[in-house]
């Protein structure tokens, strides 16, 4: 993976807009965060393969970045997002990882189940 760079991610998010897609989004402080310290709060969210269809969708901030999706229902909403897969060309692939490197967000969409 790769740093965001706002204007590639941009472009991915708009190409593939208006069309039914995939989404995996993710959010984690550590399943056992607090096993190792008792002043973390373990939180999670997960969901996968859902269907979801969005008209507009941008990337915004300066490091780590958000991204919203409006769909007809609602908006998506991810934020702390560090990293892109750069090479994948028909999927967008985002992560956020924190200090230490380890995934603490990520939000990804694809025309095929993950």
């Amino acid at each position: 993976m790769k740093p965001i760079h706002p204007g590639t991610v941009q472009s991915a998010i708009d190409k593939l807009k208006d069309q039914d897609l995939y989404i995996h989004l993710e959010m984690t402080s550590g399943a056992y965060a607090s096993h190792y310290d008792s002043s973390k709060h373990p939180a999670a969210t997960f969901i996968s393969n859902a269907v979801i269809r969005y008209s507009h969708g941008s990337i915004a901030g300066n490091g780590p970045y958000r991204v919203g999706l409006k769909t007809e229902g609602g908006w998506i909403y991810s934020e702390g997002l560090t990293h892109y897969e750069e090479n994948d060309t028909e999927r967008l692939i985002m992560a956020g990882h924190d200090g230490q490197g380890k995934l603490v967000v990520a939000l990804q969409l694809s025309r095929t189940p993950f």
